[in-house]
């Protein structure tokens, strides 16, 4: 039996307490780094924004007039995009991970499937856009509408509900769901009863994480051909649509410098959106975490 003394074991110690330091510092430099980033660009986009941002702007149309610019188009048409891409991205995707983590049964086909919608979830965005271009502008004739658009968002955020559902569903104990089919509890019964409530908090926020990602994207929707001069409010799913990134990406493409100023405003507007559906997020995951 080897016999280390005491003074080895000091300078063991030392070194993981030197080493346990650096880290200490080097992880704080980086979280340092990385707001003292955010500071900046937050206040460059709200020192460069704010001034345009009153109520003519909300309910003004695109213009090709700095003065005149406003994003009613742009928040109606992203809003009519939520509406379509929210209901089909997570009923299907609850409805997926349903499937794979009860019904389905477990092979290697299985494991495979589950293994790819994980991988789906980290394809670059331009790929569902070209995937809806060829789908539902072309073979199904959508055009450029709310409706192909809202199909085209839910394809790009389906495999992260599916990935958050079935993370949720799992984390529910056994013992509840044997207590179920204990009690006489069929299989559909246990699901609904006691593990989508359980797991709704889970379920939620990563649905709603998602979304947030869809009102953020750019690229799936210019594949589709989403509109950047708009100066009506869709009317219906069918209607032509513009959305706030689109709408931002269109005025910082512009050479004058008014109008990167009003897409400093937009930016506001969309970060502000965005802060909103995760508080939400947030808010949700904690109400049910301490129900259930």
């Amino acid at each position: 039996m080897k016999v280390i003394d005491h003074q080895t074991v000091k300078n063991r110690i030392e070194k993981r307490l030197w080493i346990n330091r650096l880290l200490k510092w080097l992880f704080g430099l980086a979280t340092g780094l990385s707001l003292l980033v955010l500071i900046i660009l937050i206040y460059r986009i709200v020192t460069q924004g704010w001034s345009y941002l009153d109520f003519d702007f909300f309910t003004s149309f695109a213009s090709r007039k700095p003065e005149q610019a406003g994003i009613k188009a742009a928040i109606f048409g992203t809003i009519w995009l939520i509406a379509v891409t929210a209901p089909v991205s997570i009923i299907l995707g609850v409805g997926c991970a349903i499937y794979l983590e009860f019904y389905a049964k477990k092979s290697r086909l299985t494991s495979m499937i589950q293994m790819n919608i994980a991988n789906l979830a980290g394809v670059p965005s331009i790929v569902f856009g070209l995937l809806g271009l060829t789908v539902f502008v072309r073979m199904l004739e959508m055009g450029r509408s709310v409706l192909a658009g809202g199909l085209t968002m839910s394809l790009l955020i389906l495999p992260i509900i599916v990935v958050a559902s079935s993370e949720a569903m799992r984390a529910v104990p056994k013992e509840l769901q044997e207590a179920s089919y204990g009690m006489g509890a069929t299989k559909w019964q246990t699901i609904s009863r006691i593990v989508l409530p359980a797991a709704l908090p889970g379920i939620l926020t990563g649905g709603i994480l998602a979304l947030s990602r869809a009102v953020g994207e750019t690229a799936p929707l210019i594949m589709i051909g989403a509109l950047t001069f708009v100066s009506f409010v869709p009317e219906n799913i069918w209607s032509g649509f513009t959305v706030m990134p689109i709408q931002i990406y269109n005025w910082m493409s512009r050479p004058q410098t008014e109008f990167h100023e009003v897409a400093a405003a937009g930016i506001i507007v969309l970060l502000f959106m965005l802060i909103v559906m995760n508080s939400i997020a947030v808010i949700i995951r904690n109400k049910f975490s301490k129900r259930y």
